[in-house]
């Protein structure tokens, strides 16, 4: 089997920016959601996903703004998506979905706990965790456990992985702390760009093993005493900045594998829903109904 962990939380940003505004007879926005619906009965079709999990951040907040108070925040996030996570998270329940809802925990956490579980088990053939987050990234196992990005199409590998970020997976928050992540809030260090730290990684694998000692890189960068010299002054904020970005794997998630068994669309729950949002239509592109 191939177990498909979804970032519902990417998958409704997604929605919401690819699809028109619409509203339901109560004034409410649904047009994200609607699109939500419609990517995820995708998912079912393309991918011929037979165990399926999905996760969602429930609040934008989670315990790395407990650490850092530049950490993102639901700040700036248009009201008209924000009201629609918890309608998002019904739907996906009712598509007949195993949902994660995040409150301490992020959605990535989830997965990355997920796809640490999993991986060893011998009837999982492969794991793919549907996003294009390069947070992700760093759960990539060989061709075991890869990256599906829906929109483009694409999948990326452990190979892919290097390949794009200049070091391998194991390697991708250190990158992340160094480079900065502006989607999460991360500055990174000052004067450390993507190639620098790709080639400083690649040779010693963490942070914590660049020397203080420019002159013991043995690596060819461009101004590599001022990248040293701010490396030097800032190991602490990129110790934090690492942390920030290293997923967790310990998130409690009740269900076994059996249990993210897609089994079919929960019927009286998707057509209440169908209904409020105008979707009826959607009802008959379902392949299969558990009751």
């Amino acid at each position: 089997m191939k177990l498909h962990l979804v970032d519902g939380t990417y998958e409704l940003f997604r929605a919401h920016f690819g699809a028109p505004p619409s509203v339901d007879s109560a004034g409410r926005s649904v047009g994200a959601t609607r699109g939500l619906l419609r990517t995820l009965l995708g998912l079912l079709r393309d991918e011929a996903a037979t165990h399926v999990a999905i996760a969602f951040d429930e609040k934008i907040e989670s315990f790395r703004n407990h650490l850092f108070a530049g950490y993102k925040t639901g700040e700036g996030i248009e009201p008209e998506l924000l009201s629609q996570f918890p309608l998002a998270e019904r739907a996906a329940h009712a598509l007949g979905f195993v949902v994660w809802p995040m409150v301490e925990f992020e959605a990535d956490d989830a997965l990355a706990t997920a796809a640490a579980r999993w991986t060893q088990d011998p009837s999982v053939e492969q794991i793919v965790l549907c996003s294009p987050d390069k947070d992700l990234a760093q759960c990539v196992a060989g061709d075991r456990i890869v990256m599906l990005d829906r929109r483009k199409r694409a999948v990326m590998n452990e190979e892919g992985v290097a390949t794009k970020f200049g070091v391998p997976p194991r390697s991708i928050p250190d990158w992340l702390a160094l480079v900065g992540d502006a989607a999460d809030g991360i500055p990174g260090v000052a004067r450390w760009g993507p190639k620098s730290a790709a080639a400083l990684l690649a040779k010693f694998g963490t942070i914590d093993r660049i020397p203080i000692d420019p002159a013991a890189w043995e690596v060819t960068v461009r101004g590599r005493e001022s990248l040293a010299e701010s490396l030097n002054a800032h190991r602490g904020e990129a110790d934090l900045y690492r942390t920030l970005a290293t997923l967790r794997r310990d998130v409690p998630l009740r269900e076994n594998l059996g249990e993210l068994e897609w089994r079919g669309a929960r019927r009286p729950e998707l057509i209440e829903l169908c209904g409020e949002l105008d979707e009826k239509e959607l009802l008959s592109r379902v392949p299969r109904w558990r009751d």
